[in-house]
């Protein structure tokens, strides 16, 4: 059998560009093609003291269903009413009539002051959940100073299956009420131990309310 000799320089070894992400009228709302792979926006939530924000599927132009596999949540300068907080969320099966879905979870945190005479890297057991249905914590101790906030994402992998637990995955980056004052990132990952579809995630503080910061929704094609 004859062995056909390719050339290198004929070959095309690049790898296909993904259709970009383009703005529409909102700045913070990411509009992609739903047949590029990428993050299509569905909703965004503007606190303003706000106890709770909640997104549920269905309800004001919500998706949270089948529609897709994985859906990201941003967050952008949330910003807490009250000192030493700490953002939060839960999951309900029930359309959010109850945020208490059983969920085990672990969380870590790095950290760096701004003299950088310390840092460290720690497992914070007390942050994390074995089989409870309680608020899980996504950082630690946000201060109330105007200038202070917390931004970052929460990943939630499939909430529709009636099959599979719930796989969710976060970071956030916050400056620490704490003097010297501290950037701390916390990363933060668990399952929601049901196979019930997950059709609605609420976000708050851990004290007061949401005083300022958006929530965004997306879908991943």
């Amino acid at each position: 059998m004859a062995l056909s000799k390719l050339t290198y320089n004929s070959l095309n070894v690049t790898a296909a560009a993904s259709k970009g992400i383009g703005f529409d009228s909102d700045p913070d709302a990411l509009q992609a093609d739903y047949t590029s792979g990428d993050m299509v926006f569905i909703k965004k939530l503007t606190a303003s003291s706000s106890s709770t924000l909640s997104f549920v599927d269905g309800t004001s132009d919500v998706v949270l269903d089948n529609t897709y596999k994985e859906y990201l949540f941003t967050f952008k300068n949330i910003h807490p009413s009250a000192d030493n907080n700490n953002f939060q969320f839960n999951l309900s099966v029930d359309s959010g009539s109850n945020y208490n879905v059983t969920k085990t979870t672990s969380f870590f945190r790095t950290e760096h002051n701004e003299s950088g005479a310390d840092s460290a890297l720690t497992y914070i057991s007390g942050s994390d959940l074995a089989q409870g249905t309680g608020f899980q914590r996504i950082n630690l101790g946000l201060g109330d100073d105007a200038e202070m906030n917390l931004s970052g994402y929460l990943h939630l992998f499939n909430p529709s299956s009636t099959t599979f637990v719930k796989h969710f995955i976060s970071a956030s980056n916050q400056r620490h009420k704490a003097t010297p004052y501290y950037c701390q990132t916390a990363y933060m990952a668990g399952y929601g131990n049901t196979t019930s579809a997950v059709d609605a995630v609420q976000f708050s503080m851990s004290s007061g309310n949401v005083d300022a910061g958006d929530i965004c929704l997306y879908g991943i094609n």
